[in-house]
């Protein structure tokens, strides 16, 4: 007989006191033996809990005890094995991670429709959407039949996945279902607000629909989030495993392709030799040719810029949070905008300056007949697998939608090539420097690849041609630096104060017309931290079109493809390897600008 409870429970309420209910909670888990997460947040408690059930008992009992908590009613499951590692009770801003701000379901969520009504819909036939809210790897283990899949990495991409919807859904009956509902009580609410007009959460998720329903429209099993896996409609422990290298759930069937290789690999994350790799990167190479040919931005076009309304301007009139949220733009001349009807909601219907808006509310600046600048997109991809890519970025190419580029940017066009994933940068270069840039592939590597950088633990390698001959060979600059950005969209180095950065030079040649090159390792990363030590030391970069000789600050603009180029090139990246967790190293060919003698 199994000898293990499972728990899994959640309710929204508003809980005060939260550090000493944590100590309360650990003190009464971990004598009682029971291991999982708990988390605790001023809008209520998610949980994940097993152990022997006395123990179990005594924690409900003590939870039910808690004000808002007394209606806490939990799911039920048996394992033949303890599913955790450790008892965690953690305090969170949210119960489950959303970031929309104004949506409370302590006081309101969507209709819960229980599932023996559901079951009796769909056996009838009656004409009904499924929408799936979990993740994608979670619908890889099974779903409801002919469900509409939401198509997200993470709970957060929700709210734009649902705005990508046909608008014809928005009267439609729809059903929302995730694992144990938690996620459809912010969901719902918010698919509300966006205009959805008949919405339904199923009561208790997926899990409650086989405790009552069995396995009858579903097909394959239910991902949990635990060492389980999966469970069967039976609320069995299945034989599904995960990817130690990627973590992508799998079936009993991917555990017996030849792919297989734990813990290096599996059928998702494996990757073909030397060769194919290099055939894929020709390929990507030629997708690339046809996208920017002609570039992306260079035909009119409509572009729409979202403004998401945050929680100080709930409440006010649209014009007056605008001119809240874009200072620089006078009120006045928000009214005119408005009156342009170059304000629109997700309808597409033109908002006038009096509507009062909420927290949470997304609108859109519609620029008709958008023609964007020039650049130089002659991408070249250095590495791919199944985690990241690697590219050499040409400059000038902004890396990220902003100011007067949106389409003629890397991220646009490479989302292009590799739709239907959108690569992340994980780190940034300015619009005017080339070389090394990494992308992950998917929010998971994200997560591995950023702190990296954050934590300074990447080896970063730049070139750099300067004015002037510097006096020693090897030399640093540890001047703290501002961190907002200052006249004309500058950064400079202040006695105290400022962000802490340091950068590291090497004189790697002196050249004849007054220049020197150098090499440059920032070992913290700051905006344009190499441009300004050297131009706070008198040695400013050649072609540097903000930070200027004489102490002298221009305009932080992109420059013309056949402007002089800024000489500053990101030549070497090192870091670990997310997925073999090694040290991995690339570098790219220097500029001509490095060697080359004045004429």
């Amino acid at each position: 007989m199994p000898a293990i409870t499972n728990i899994a429970a959640y309710k929204f309420a508003t809980l005060s006191e939260l550090k000493p209910l944590r100590e309360r909670l650990l003190a009464l888990c971990k004598p009682a033996g029971l291991k999982g997460t708990i988390l605790l947040s001023t809008e209520g408690i998610n949980l994940f809990v097993a152990g022997e059930r006395s123990g179990i008992d005594q924690l409900l009992s003590a939870l039910r005890a808690i004000p808002g908590l007394e209606e806490l009613t939990p799911k039920f499951s048996e394992s033949d094995e303890q599913p955790f590692n450790r008892m965690l009770v953690r305090i969170k801003k949210e119960i489950i991670a959303f970031g929309v701000e104004g949506i409370d379901p302590a006081r309101r969520t969507s209709p819960k429709l229980p599932a023996r009504t559901l079951k009796q819909w769909l056996d009838e036939g009656r004409p009904v959407t499924l929408l799936d809210t979990r993740n994608d790897y979670e619908v890889k283990l099974g779903t409801f039949k002919g469900a509409r899949v939401a198509g997200i990495d993470h709970f957060r991409d929700f709210p734009e996945a649902v705005r990508q919807l046909p608008p014809e859904m928005k009267t439609q009956p729809i059903v929302m279902f995730c694992t144990g509902g938690i996620r459809c009580e912010k969901a719902g609410p918010f698919m509300e607000r966006e205009g959805f007009q008949e919405i339904y959460q199923l009561d208790g998720g997926i899990l409650k629909y086989f405790e009552e329903c069995g396995g009858d429209h579903y097909e394959g099993e239910c991902f949990v989030f635990d060492q389980r896996v999966g469970v069967d409609p039976a609320l069995r422990e299945t034989d599904s495993s995960h990817c130690f290298a990627c973590l992508t759930p799998l079936t009993a069937e991917d555990q017996k392709d030849e792919r297989f290789a734990p813990p290096v690999s599996c059928p998702y994350c494996h990757r073909s030799p030397a060769v194919k790799m290099s055939e894929t990167i020709t390929s990507r190479h030629e997708a690339i040719r046809q996208i920017v040919s002609p570039l992306p931005g260079s035909a009119p076009y409509e572009n729409r810029r979202p403004v998401n309304i945050p929680a100080k301007c709930d409440g006010l009139t649209l014009a007056a949070c605008l001119h809240g949220i874009f200072g620089h733009v006078e009120r006045q001349e928000w009214d005119r905008i408005c009156e342009r009807g170059a304000i629109v909601n997700g309808l597409n219907l033109p908002m006038c300056a009096d509507h009062v808006v909420r927290a949470g509310e997304q609108y859109f600046r519609v620029f008709p007949g958008t023609i964007e600048p020039p650049v130089n997109a002659e991408i070249q991809i250095v590495h791919e697998d199944e985690a990241l890519i690697v590219v050499h970025k040409p400059a000038p190419l902004p890396m990220h939608p902003s100011g007067r580029f949106n389409r003629n940017t890397l991220q646009f066009i490479l989302e292009q090539v590799y739709a239907p994933e959108k690569p992340r940068p994980v780190h940034r270069l300015d619009a005017n420097t080339t070389g090394l840039v990494v992308l992950a592939r998917s929010r998971h590597f994200a997560r591995l690849l950023q702190p990296q950088f954050v934590r300074g633990e990447v080896e970063k390698v730049y070139l750099a041609r300067v004015q002037g001959h510097p006096q020693a060979d090897v030399f640093e600059c540890d001047a703290p630096m501002t961190e907002e950005p200052g006249f004309l969209g500058s950064r400079e180095v202040v006695e105290s104060g400022g962000q802490e950065a340091l950068t590291q030079f090497r004189v790697l040649n002196r050249h004849s017309d007054g220049t020197a090159t150098l090499e440059a390792r920032p070992r913290t990363g700051r905006t344009n931290q190499i441009r300004v030590h050297l131009w706070s030391l008198g040695f400013p970069i050649c072609g540097d079109p903000a930070y200027r000789p004489g102490q002298q600050l221009g305009e932080a603009m992109t420059l013309l493809p056949d402007s002089t180029p800024l000489c500053l090139h990101a030549v070497r990246l090192g870091f670990v390897h997310p997925v073999t967790g090694g040290s991995v190293t690339f570098e790219t060919d220097a500029p001509s600008w490095v060697t080359e003698e004045a004429s």
